[in-house]
C-alpha cells in the first residue's frame, strides 16, 4: 500500500490522478509560501505540509516532471514551457498560469495547498486572484519568511555539493565525515559558482527587486505575513503556526 502522495495531478496534469487524496479537512488552509534562496522556504513547506495535511504545490516541481514526460502526455502548455527551457528563456507569465490552471482541480484539494514558486510577479498574482474568484477558491494567507543578507549568505556559501552523486552538505550544520569528500559515494565536495558569497549578494538583489512589488500587493490585500526565518526549521515553523493564529480565527 502506497502511503506517500505522488501528486500525479499536479505533476503531470489534468488527466492524471494522484495515488493518494489527502484527508478532507474541515478548514483547509489554501497558503502563498514567498522566500528568497537560502530561508528555507522548502523546508517550512515540508513541515506545513504534513502539520495541516495540504499538498505542497511547487511550480518548480511542474517543471522539472515536465522534462521526464513522454512527449504524448504532455499538455500544450507544458510543450510550451519546455521549449523555453531548452532556448534559455524564461516561461512567460502566461504560459505558467496556464499550467497552474490546467490544473485547477488541485486547488479544490480536500487538504488545502502550499502554493510554491506562484506567482513571482504581480501580473501572475493577479492572474492566480482571478482563477481563484473563479474557481471559488480562498486564499487564507501568504507567508513571506525573511533572514538578513549577512544569515542568507552564511547559509549558502557554506554549502558543499558532491560533485558525482550531488549529496548536499553545510560546512557548520551539515559537514561531511571527512572534509571535502562525499559520505556516499566518496567523491570530491565543491561549492557550487552560484554558492559564493558575490553570486549570492546578486541573485539576492535580483530577488529583492522583483518580490517588493509582489508583497506590496498583497500587503494592500491584508494577506502578507511576514516570519523571522532565524534559527532552527523547528523553531521557524513554530512562528509561523502562531503567526497564523494571530491572523485567522481558526483553530489550527
Amino acid at each position: 500500500m502506497q502511503t506517500k502522495n505522488d501528486r500525479d495531478a499536479w505533476l503531470k496534469g489534468p488527466n492524471k490522478r494522484c495515488s493518494l487524496l489527502p484527508e478532507p479537512q474541515a478548514h483547509p488552509h489554501r497558503l502563498i509560501l514567498l522566500g528568497a534562496p537560502g530561508v528555507g522556504k522548502g523546508t517550512q513547506a515540508v513541515l506545513l505540509s504534513e502539520h495541516f495535511k495540504a499538498c505542497h504545490l511547487s511550480t518548480g516541481d511542474v517543471f522539472r516532471a515536465a522534462k521526464n514526460t513522454p512527449a504524448n502526455e504532455q499538455s500544450a502548455a507544458m510543450t510550451v514551457a519546455l521549449g523555453c527551457m531548452a532556448r534559455g528563456e524564461l516561461v512567460s507569465n502566461k504560459t505558467v498560469l496556464r499550467l497552474v490552471a490546467e490544473r485547477s482541480k488541485c486547488l479544490h484539494c480536500g487538504g488545502g495547498f502550499l502554493m510554491d514558486g506562484f506567482p513571482r510577479t504581480v501580473a501572475q498574482a493577479k492572474a492566480l486572484e482571478k482563477l481563484l474568484a473563479e474557481q471559488n477558491v480562498k486564499l487564507d494567507a501568504v507567508l513571506d519568511y525573511e533572514l538578513p543578507l549577512k544569515t542568507i549568505i552564511a547559509r549558502l556559501s557554506g554549502r558543499r555539493t558532491c560533485a558525482n552523486c550531488k549529496a548536499v552538505y553545510h560546512i557548520e550544520s551539515l559537514p561531511s565525515k571527512v572534509e571535502g569528500v562525499c559520505d556516499t559515494c566518496g567523491g570530491p565536495l565543491f561549492q557550487r559558482e552560484d554558492d559564493q558569497p558575490e553570486s549570492i549578494r546578486v541573485r539576492m538583489a535580483a530577488y529583492t527587486k522583483n518580490a517588493a512589488p509582489l508583497k506590496r500587493f498583497y500587503k494592500r490585500r491584508d494577506m502578507l505575513v511576514r516570519i523571522a526565518a532565524a534559527g532552527t526549521p523547528g523553531e521557524t515553523f513554530e512562528r509561523t503556526i502562531e503567526a497564523l493564529k494571530s491572523t485567522n480565527d481558526q483553530q489550527l
